[in-house]
């Protein structure tokens, strides 16, 4: 099925796809599988060919990357975790992208990043505090961009200027600094919608619709405009019962 060793025209077209997509360091190749890992993102990929007109696989060892990506794994034998099927290579090219994405913005890439950053920091005033809490929330802001692709999901809106980091669970709530750097307690929300979220006049159902306080007026509402609701995990989920229930429940319906 898979051709063993990759003969140079699969072999080339692996490097090339990998290399542009950030997976720039190839480790080796065992049985037709070509693997690569990056210098910014953790994680490898796996790549191999049953011939140059494919079909193309990936096979994937992140297990935060393989429960947010939204392709059905084969049934295969092969290295890593998860491994997918691509009628073409065109098909690895437009997925590679989305996997290097939600590796560099998946809880353990941001974490790492901000204890490198605040390590040797002083943390023992206010204001030294608050700038360690800056450099987190800087790192948490990345990570969103990363993960929801640069876009507000309820209103498709791109510009960066008008996006905010919205915490689900307030930076002074959360219980760990894993749990304020991870991208499932967050949401990429335009301006208002932030606004209002924060405020609790807004909420989100386990199906990511929005609920609406009684004290949001009729004109605050029709300007909160969207398109459909927010795709969520098992972990969005979870944290958001804990936003309808001490922010939006205790304040918002106020």
């Amino acid at each position: 099925m898979i051709e063993a060793p990759q003969p140079f025209v699969i072999r080339q077209e692996c490097d090339k796809v990998a290399f542009q997509n950030g997976f720039r360091r190839k480790l080796g190749e065992n049985e037709g599988w070509a693997c690569f890992s990056s210098t910014t993102v953790p994680g490898k990929i796996h790549l191999a060919a049953a011939g140059a007109q494919g079909p193309w696989f990936l096979a994937l060892d992140h297990t935060g990357v393989i429960e947010e990506l939204d392709i059905p794994a084969v049934d295969m034998p092969g290295p890593a975790l998860a491994r997918y099927a691509c009628e073409t290579l065109a098909q690895i090219y437009s997925v590679l992208p989305r996997i290097y994405q939600l590796a560099a913005s998946l809880p353990d890439a941001p974490l790492r990043e901000f204890q490198t950053k605040v390590k040797d920091l002083p943390k023992t005033t206010d204001a030294e505090r608050l700038v360690v809490q800056r450099i987190g929330q800087d790192i948490f802001r990345s990570g969103l961009i990363e993960y929801w692709q640069g876009r507000c999901p309820l209103t498709g809106i791109t510009d960066t200027a008008l996006l905010r980091a919205s915490h689900i669970i307030p930076w002074k709530d959360c219980s760990s600094d894993a749990e304020r750097l991870d991208v499932h307690n967050g949401l990429l929300l335009s301006a208002l919608w932030d606004a209002a979220f924060d405020r609790g006049l807004v909420a989100f159902d386990d199906d990511g619709e929005p609920q609406f306080s009684p004290s949001l007026s009729e004109n605050a509402r029709s300007a909160l405009r969207w398109h459909g609701p927010i795709p969520l995990t098992e972990k969005h989920r979870h944290q958001l019962a804990w936003h309808r229930s001490e922010v939006f429940d205790r304040v918002g319906r106020k």
